[in-house]
């Protein structure tokens, strides 16, 4: 850029020395000498400005993959608490429009703020050499010129602050809306939806307007300096060369500076603009790559799950209070109906858990909404950490694990499916990539997945669409359960994962759970007491504590809630409903008192909004 600038530079002064020593004198020899040099200045220049330019696109262009490489490889290592911190479309837009204002600023910073800067000093520089007094018109409006374009820079990146959060929330909006596009349609909200899109970017319209209403005022106040600056130096200029105080060449070189030096600055005014849009994204991305695990690391993490036993020791938990970021109002509006109680901070959510499970057991986990049971099994891949007590697997505490270990033989499928686009046979080596067809035929087939796959034209090659959409629900749990069975587990938690399987089919995945999985430790949450009655062991929660634990018959003698459920499917017919599981409760234990009812809505909703954190951000 230095190159191309002193180029540039020195071409006034050759134009200034054609007019004087040429054409006044009718010296065709200099005109020709003085007019080969200025052509071959400028084609140095452009020579020196195209590479500039190739380096300069280089390096913007593998700073924005770096960084958006670096995002993308710090939130792989997030925990839930992590995520908890952002949501899914405000990481999509660091990732996608805040790297991309970030490459724009700095392909400007790499090309033009150097060429602006060293073009603005030199060519005020060479005006001085040629005329002090014509010079201080130029200082003179530098210093005006800069003034003005720093408070109008100022005023816009207040909007442009303003305008990414509402990004985030038009993003969200639209991952919401056409994930759930059948429910959308189905219960006739299209107007609706269309309704809160448009208010969405209505909010982004009016806030860019104002940006743009402040920025569409430096063009006019450029141009005006400019011609102004011209104007008067011709004016001052004409009188000097009256006086013979200045020549004809030297004028004209100094309206040539004039105009280099007003060019710069409106270079550095577009660079100001795009800097003061990135510098929002940048602290934005800043907030992504300072983020850290908040899960201690083991010193010397064990590399082996020896086996499918677990043991809660005294297990308290509650979730980390959600931060809010201030200039983030979507995630204001995202978690707004729970603010006021996760303000008051972390509350138990489980409560002195104590219960042994042997390797090889099955077991059943029932309770009603609020009842944690989700929290319960996450916590034994270690999504998130206990608060209190300890949670062994295999007789480890599982904070001693390597992680990836650890996960690898605690093998998680949850109610709400997550499929991926591509075929059956790459979503099922998503549990093992080394998998072969054989690997996957027989996970399917204790999964009874291969029952509907054998019916499909192109079999294990069919296609996936995005999230399984061209698969029924019942299909994708059972999708899911085999893509989990070829982690080769040594304890598989079902969350609900048979829910929209037929009972017939969930007996057959029973059965071939019992025959062909003995020594997998087998952990089911679920509605139906016919996928838990044969249970070696039924966990009955209430409130984030074991209300009863024992087997089916166990359990009729001695733990009431438990026994009215049975008696409410086997009279009534079917699932029971949660809430008539909470009501059950109620009538058992009596009256809370404020203070557990208080805990237990806490508990509820925060359960609630965290397993929407883990079906749907996480992912």
């Amino acid at each position: 850029m230095i190159g191309e600038v002193a180029c540039e530079m020195i071409i006034p002064l050759l134009m200034a020395t054609l007019i004087d020593q040429g054409v006044e004198k009718g010296d065709m020899g200099v005109i020709s000498r003085t007019a080969g040099l200025m052509v071959l200045m400028a084609l140095c220049g452009l020579t020196v400005g195209c590479l500039g330019s190739v380096f300069g696109s280089r390096a913007a262009t593998g700073f924005a993959k770096n960084l958006r490489q670096d995002q993308y490889d710090n939130i792989q290592t997030f925990s839930f608490s992590n995520i908890d911190r952002f949501s899914t479309p405000s990481l999509v837009t660091r990732l996608t429009t805040d790297v991309m204002n970030i490459q724009n600023a700095f392909m400007m910073i790499l090309r033009m703020v150097p060429r602006a800067f060293s073009s603005l000093i030199i060519a005020m520089c060479m005006a001085f050499v040629v005329s002090g007094t014509m010079a201080l018109i130029y200082l003179g409006a530098v210093v005006v010129l800069g003034t003005i374009l720093g408070i109008l820079m100022n005023i816009a990146a207040k909007y442009f602050r303003q305008a990414f959060p509402e990004y985030d929330a038009m993003n969200e909006s639209v991952e919401e809306n056409v994930t759930a596009m059948r429910a959308v349609k189905a219960f006739a909200r299209e107007g609706m939806q269309t309704r809160v899109f448009k208010a969405t970017s209505k909010r982004i319209y009016d806030i860019f307007l104002k940006a743009e209403l402040v920025l569409a005022a430096v063009d006019p106040i450029i141009q005006t300096t400019v011609w102004g600056c011209l104007l008067l130096i011709s004016w001052v200029g004409s009188h000097l060369i009256v006086q013979d105080q200045l020549t004809t060449g030297d004028l004209t070189s100094l309206l040539m500076y004039c105009m280099n030096i007003l060019m710069s600055l409106v270079m550095l005014s577009m660079t100001i603009v795009m800097i003061t849009m990135s510098s929002a994204s940048a602290r934005r991305i800043a907030e992504v790559l300072e983020e850290k695990d908040d899960m201690p690391v083991a010193a010397h993490p064990v590399e082996q799950v020896r086996d499918g036993s677990i043991e809660f020791r005294h297990v308290d938990f509650a979730y980390p209070a959600v931060k809010l970021s201030e200039n983030d109002p979507a995630a204001k509006r995202r978690i707004e109906a729970t603010r006021q109680l996760i303000a008051k901070g972390p509350e138990n959510v489980l409560t002195d858990i104590n219960l042994t499970i042997p390797s090889g057991s099955v077991v059943g986990v029932i309770g009603g909404t609020g009842s944690s049971k989700t929290t319960l099994v996450n916590l034994i891949p270690r999504l998130y950490d206990v608060t209190g007590g300890s949670l062994t697997v295999g007789g480890v505490d599982v904070r001693d694990y390597d992680r990836t270990v650890l996960r690898d033989k605690v093998a998680v499928v949850l109610q709400n499916n997550v499929l991926f686009s591509g075929t059956i046979l790459s979503n099922m080596r998503w549990g093992n990539p080394n998998a072969t067809v054989d690997d996957c035929r027989r996970a399917c087939a204790i999964a009874c997945a291969d029952e509907f796959i054998d019916r499909l034209p192109d079999g294990y090659e069919s296609k996936v669409e995005q999230g399984g959409q061209n698969f029924s629900g019942g299909q994708k749990q059972r999708l899911c359960i085999a893509r989990a069975l070829l982690k080769d587990p040594k304890v598989l938690i079902l969350d609900d994962s048979t829910s929209a399987v037929d009972t017939g089919t969930d007996a057959k995945i029973r059965h071939a759970f019992a025959s062909q999985m003995s020594d997998v430790t087998k952990i089911i949450i679920a509605q139906r007491i016919s996928s838990v009655q044969d249970a070696d062991m039924i966990v009955v929660l209430d409130d984030g504590r074991i209300s009863g634990v024992g087997t089916h018959d166990e359990l009729m003698r001695s733990n009431e809630i438990y026994r009215s459920i049975v008696e409410l499917q086997t009279q009534g017919g079917g699932d029971f409903d949660e809430e008539q599981f909470a009501q059950l409760s109620s009538e058992v234990t009596g009256a809370a008192s404020d203070a557990n009812d208080t805990n237990a809505v806490t508990g509820d909703t925060q359960d609630d909004v965290r397993n929407d954190v883990d079906d749907k951000e996480v992912r």
